[in-house]
C-alpha cells in the first residue's frame, strides 16, 4: 500500500509538471516507473500522464520514460537472424486517420527480403490498432514470445502485441487510457526484439519526430526516418503519422550519427497524389482489416496500395535494401503484385498461433 509520504511526493510532482517546470531524466524515469508498477492510485497516474503531456515532455524527460518502459516493462528476446532487422510502428494519435498503413508495410517489406520485427499495440484514439488488424487477419496475440522469435527466423517477420512484450505498466494503461500519454510517443521505441537496429517511426507532430529521433540517436540506433506526412488543402497540424500519398511528408532521418530534415512528395516515390479520402479510415476495425486483406490479394493499383508501399519502401530505405524512395517503392509494388505479401501474412498467421 503506498504511504501517504508517497503519495505526498508524487503530488508535488504533479504540481510541478502542472506548472511548466521539467524533470531530469532520472527524476523522469523514477515518475514512470511508478506509474508501470502501478504504485500510485489511478487518480495520480493519470493526472500526471495528462499534465505531462499537456506541457510537453522535452526529450531529455522522453529518454527517462523510455528508461523506465525498457528496464521495468519491456520483455525481450533476441533472434537468431542476420543482417539489419527493421520495425515499423506510429505513434498513433494523428488527427487524420487513415486505415492502417504500418502493418500491410511490414508485410510487404518483408516479402522484399527486410527483416522485419514489427511491434504494436491496440487503438487508443483510431478506430483500429495493429493489435486488431492483426488479430482480425489471424494472428494469435496470445502467441508466446517464442513464436514470434521462430516466426522471424523462418519468415522473415513477426508480429510482437504490447499484450505480449510489456509486463505491467503500459498493457495495463492502455486497456482503459483513451488520451494521448508519453506512452505514445516512447512506447513505439521499446525494442522486444534486440536485433532491431533500424525503424521507420511516424510520429503525430512533427515536432515529436525531432524528438523520437534525438531519442533514437541516444539508445544507440543506427538508422530511422520519422515521417510526418500532411494532407494538400488541409491545415499542416493535421497530418498522419506516416508518409503521405496524399500531399508533402516532412521526414526526419538518422544516419551514420547525422540527423537531416527534408520533405518527399509522392512523386518521388513514382505516384501521383491521392485525396485523404481514398485512404481514410474506416468506422469499423474489421472494415479496415478486409480494406488491407483487399489489397494484398488482388487490389495493387488502388491509394491504399499506393500507402502501403510507400512506407514499406521506406522500411527498404532505412534498410540499405534500396538507395532511395523510388528504387523501394517499385521493389514494394512487385512484392505486392507478385503475391508474396500475402504470402508473408500467411506465414505470420500460421506460426504466431
Amino acid at each position: 500500500m503506498v504511504t501517504e509520504e508517497k503519495l505526498r511526493a508524487f503530488g508535488q510532482l504533479i504540481c510541478k509538471v502542472a506548472m511548466g517546470k521539467t524533470l531530469n531524466r532520472e527524476e523522469s524515469c523514477e515518475a514512470y516507473r511508478q506509474i508501470i508498477l502501478n504504485e500510485q492510485p489511478e487518480l495520480q497516474q493519470g493526472a500526471f500522464l495528462l499534465a505531462h503531456i499537456t506541457r510537453k515532455p522535452t526529450t531529455e524527460e522522453l529518454s527517462g520514460v523510455w528508461d523506465a518502459l525498457d528496464r521495468f516493462d519491456t520483455e525481450k528476446f533476441r533472434a537468431d537472424v542476420q543482417g539489419v532487422v527493421c520495425d515499423i510502428v506510429g505513434t498513433g494519435s494523428d488527427a487524420m486517420k487513415t486505415v492502417n498503413a504500418s502493418s500491410p508495410a511490414a508485410l510487404i517489406a518483408s516479402a522484399c527480403g527486410v527483416v522485419v520485427a514489427k511491434k504494436g499495440a491496440k487503438k487508443v484514439t483510431g478506430v483500429s490498432g495493429a493489435s486488431e488488424i492483426f488479430e482480425i487477419l489471424g494472428v494469435n496475440l496470445s502467441s508466446p514470445m517464442s513464436n514470434a522469435k521462430q516466426c522471424l527466423e523462418r519468415y522473415n517477420i513477426c508480429y510482437i502485441p504490447g499484450e505480449a512484450f510489456l509486463k505491467s505498466g503500459w498493457a495495463r494503461l492502455i486497456q482503459y487510457m483513451r488520451f494521448t500519454s508519453a506512452f505514445n510517443i516512447v512506447g513505439p521505441l521499446t525494442l522486444p526484439c534486440e536485433n532491431t537496429d533500424c525503424i521507420v517511426i511516424g510520429a503525430y507532430a512533427p515536432e515529436v519526430c525531432d524528438q523520437l529521433i534525438a531519442i533514437l540517436k541516444e539508445i544507440g540506433v543506427k538508422r530511422a526516418v520519422a515521417p510526418y506526412g500532411m494532407v494538400n488543402g488541409v491545415d499542416k497540424g493535421k497530418g498522419i503519422d506516416e508518409f503521405s500519398p496524399c500531399g508533402p511528408t516532412r521526414v526526419v532521418e538518422l544516419k551514420n550519427g547525422k540527423i537531416e530534415t527534408y520533405t518527399v512528395q509522392p512523386e518521388d516515390f513514382g505516384i501521383k497524389t491521392h485525396t485523404t479520402f481514398d485512404v481514410a479510415s474506416f468506422n469499423k476495425a474489421y472494415d479496415n482489416a478486409m480494406a488491407i486483406k483487399q489489397v494484398l490479394l488482388k487490389e495493387y493499383d488502388n491509394p491504399l496500395a499506393d500507402l502501403f508501399c510507400m512506407n514499406a519502401a521506406a522500411a527498404l530505405y532505412v534498410s540499405g535494401i534500396s538507395n532511395s524512395y523510388r528504387e523501394g517503392m517499385e521493389r514494394a509494388q512487385e512484392a505486392l503484385r507478385s503475391g508474396k505479401a500475402l504470402m508473408q501474412l500467411n506465414h505470420l498467421t500460421k506460426q504466431q498461433t
